[in-house]
């Protein structure tokens, strides 16, 4: 639509052996359909899976596998 404002495109950061920083607000659908949101103006978003606070990063990944 013409008259709809443009959205901002979300940042995200890639980390060697961390997480995804993203530029928040954000809402995220799991595996199972659950969503979870937060409005916070950066996330970090787990990707080791190891992190009990999943999908959010608790630094988990610093921790020797």
């Amino acid at each position: 639509m013409p008259n709809e404002p443009a959205e901002r495109a979300r940042r995200i950061t890639v980390q060697r052996r961390g997480p995804l920083l993203v530029e928040g607000p954000v809402e995220i659908e799991l595996e199972d359909g659950t969503t979870v949101s937060s409005d916070r103006f950066r996330v970090a978003l787990c990707t080791c899976r190891r992190s009990r606070r999943y999908p959010w990063c608790d630094t988990s990944h610093r921790r020797k596998a």
